[in-house]
C-alpha cells in the first residue's frame, strides 16, 4: 500500500456531492488555511501567492484513481498545473492540528481575470457555508478579480435567485 495522497480544494471541489461523483474514493480529512495565497477568478477559481491574503481550503485524502479523474476535470496540465504545499489541517472529527503536504491545482498564467458563472459562484458559496469558511474571502476574490459592476451584478443575481 502506497503513501497517502492529499488534495487541497478551494473551488468547485468543496462540493462533497461533486467529489463523490468525480472521486469515489475521496474522503474529507479536514479544513485548513493556506497562508500567503489569494483566491481569484479567471472564469474559474485559482490561487496565487500574496503575502497579505489567506485562502480557506478543504483537504481530501484521494486515491490514484481519484487523482487521474481530478487531472481530467481540472484540465491538467494545459489549464491547471499541480503544486505540493504544506498546510496545517484541523481534522473534521476534532483533535490536534496535523501538518501535511497536499497537492493543489493552480491555473496556468492567464492575463485576464473574468467573472465566474452564477452557478459556479453559488457552488463555491455553498461550499464556504457548509464548511464555515469566511464568506468575505469569496466576496473579496470576486471584487479583486472583476470590475465592481460585474461583482455587484453577480452578487445581486445570487441573492435574488428564486429558491427551488
Amino acid at each position: 500500500m502506497g503513501e497517502k495522497k492529499y488534495y487541497m480544494a478551494y473551488g468547485s471541489n468543496l462540493s462533497e456531492e461533486q467529489m463523490a461523483y468525480r472521486c469515489p474514493d475521496a474522503k474529507v480529512v479536514g479544513c485548513g488555511v493556506l497562508h500567503g495565497w489569494q483566491l481569484l477568478f479567471r472564469g474559474c477559481a485559482t490561487i496565487e501567492p500574496n503575502p497579505e491574503k489567506n485562502v480557506p481550503v478543504l483537504i481530501w485524502e484521494i486515491s490514484e484513481r481519484d487523482e487521474k479523474s481530478l487531472d481530467c476535470y481540472e484540465g491538467f496540465p494545459g489549464f491547471y498545473y499541480k503544486k505540493n504545499l504544506e498546510i496545517e489541517v484541523s481534522p473534521l472529527e476534532g483533535g490536534e492540528l496535523v501538518r501535511l503536504t497536499a497537492m493543489v491545482y493552480i491555473m496556468n498564467e492567464k492575463p485576464c481575470r473574468r467573472v465566474p458563472s452564477s452557478r459556479y459562484y453559488k457552488m463555491l458559496e455553498d461550499g464556504y457555508s457548509a464548511f464555515h469558511f469566511p464568506m468575505y474571502v469569496l466576496a473579496q476574490a470576486l471584487e479583486d478579480s472583476v470590475s465592481e459592476t460585474e461583482a455587484d451584478r453577480l452578487s445581486r443575481r445570487n441573492t435574488q435567485a428564486p429558491s427551488r
